[in-house]
């Protein structure tokens, strides 16, 4: 198929007698020409700027995470010489992950498991925190576990899970062309720039959250401990708010 669409490079003798048609056709291959090398150059030309202008906004966000990190740690270290008790700042970041099938399971949490995308077992989402989602998330609480996960663990699911919709279509992040074409006209052209609107919450989070598909984990190593128990319980179990300790169960299902 290719071949119908390849300039070809006909050589003229000197010297030799060039009919009409085939001088127009030897003018045309290489205007052709000439325009695709141009192309060529400014395509190349555009992917090395926005590669360059990737890497430093990449730089930029690892900076801005450890400032943040230890911004937290002098306010700790500042309310322990005090005497005074430091208030962790409230998560603005849940991921949601849904750990039973469907028997026997009633219409309304089924709606819900839906709206949030969590169709099959085992299915991870990432949500924004807010009234309307906690609200949702008591409805659905016997059928998911839920937690604050930190940015080595967004990071790890991304790059090793990340598949994008594209034409409702699932499709891997292989590469950054894919995030660009999707959803470039937000600002967002790489990765890292998905992990940093998820990871902070960013003014695009619902159109980055809408691209991503659900992820897909494995079950966990080790196997859950009772899925009929809340992990809050006194015995111990497994739906329910983690918090921190989401990010364990992540690691041995990712």
């Amino acid at each position: 198929m290719a071949e119908r669409y390849a300039i070809t490079k006909d050589n003229v003798v000197e010297g030799a007698v060039v009919p009409e048609l085939v001088k127009l056709k030897l003018e045309r291959n290489a205007a052709l020409a000439e325009e695709k090398q141009k192309a060529s150059a400014g395509k190349k030309k555009d992917r090395a700027e926005q590669r360059h202008s990737l890497k430093m906004r990449t730089l930029k966000f690892e900076k801005e995470y450890a400032s943040h990190q230890r911004k937290l740690v002098t306010l700790r270290r500042q309310a322990k010489v005090d005497g005074n008790f430091f208030v962790e700042p409230e998560a603005k970041l849940i991921f949601v992950m849904r750990i039973v099938g469907i028997i026997k399971l009633s219409p309304k949490p089924r709606k819900v498991l839906q709206l949030l995308r969590l169709k099959q077992l085992h299915n991870g989402v990432f949500l924004k925190v807010n009234k309307p989602i906690m609200n949702m998330l008591k409805l659905i609480q016997p059928y998911v576990t839920y937690g604050y996960p930190t940015l080595k663990t967004v990071r790890e699911l991304v790059y090793k899970r990340g598949f994008g919709k594209v034409n409702k279509q699932r499709i891997p992040l292989s590469a950054n062309e894919i995030i660009s074409e999707a959803i470039g006209e937000h600002g967002l052209h790489g990765v890292e720039d998905i992990v940093h609107e998820i990871f902070t919450v960013g003014p695009k989070f619902k159109q980055v959250a809408n691209f991503l598909w659900p992820f897909k984990l494995s079950a966990p190593k080790g196997g859950f401990i009772c899925k009929r128990h809340g992990f809050c319980e006194q015995r111990g179990g497994d739906w329910g708010n983690r918090e921190e300790l989401i990010n364990d169960l992540i690691s041995r299902m990712n």
